[in-house]
């Protein structure tokens, strides 16, 4: 059963994407009513807005931004540690730290896919109306005595298979003793 569940949680992984797709798109028209009414507003703000005080203030945001860059690689810049020691140790933690960044996200990856998955196999169960359970259930009591028959079958084919066998062997042995002297009486004649 382990076997199915590995092939199914792709599946209920699918399913559940599907199903967070779908509800996510019933929420557009809500948005596109929303957009649409603010729209006219914003629009109107835009054209009441004079060009020349947007262009000073993104001028003046601009050059705040430039001297914040400026004092922060010069503060980067004057606090580097020239100690090459120091260096390959910080260099060899943060490789460390994103190691244990990669190894986090990877689990929460995986915790997100186990969710979804789990999200899908409801959905599945949802859209089946709880057949899915049924089916599980009943496959679950035949199996084993599938599983019996399949092993019972097994020993029987093998049993059979090894008496042919057996037999085989034998008529292989009687029919090379039988060959052995007919060349013999042939080689005899020939010499005669």
């Amino acid at each position: 059963m382990a076997i199915i569940d590995e092939l199914r949680t792709p599946l209920y992984f699918a399913a559940g994407t599907a199903d967070l797709a779908v509800q996510q798109a019933k929420k557009v028209p809500g948005l596109i009513e929303q957009i649409a009414a603010e729209a006219p507003a914003r629009i109107e703000a835009v054209r009441n807005t004079d060009p020349k005080a947007v262009q000073e203030k993104v001028t003046a945001q601009a050059k705040e931004a430039q001297a914040t860059v400026q004092s922060k690689f010069a503060d980067v810049v004057g606090s580097l540690d020239t100690d090459l020691k120091k260096f390959g140790e910080t260099a060899q933690d943060l490789a460390l730290r994103g190691v244990g960044v990669a190894a986090e996200y990877a689990v929460k990856a995986r915790e997100k896919y186990e969710e979804v998955a789990a999200h899908g196999e409801e959905a599945v169960k949802a859209w089946r109306g709880e057949v899915a359970e049924e089916i599980v259930e009943i496959a679950v009591v035949v199996e084993p005595e599938e599983t019996k028959a399949e092993d019972t079958k097994a020993e029987e084919t093998v049993e059979a298979s090894a008496e042919p066998a057996a037999a085989k062997k034998t008529s292989a042995r009687k029919t090379t003793a039988r060959k052995a002297p007919a060349k013999k009486a042939s080689v005899a004649a020939e010499k005669e």
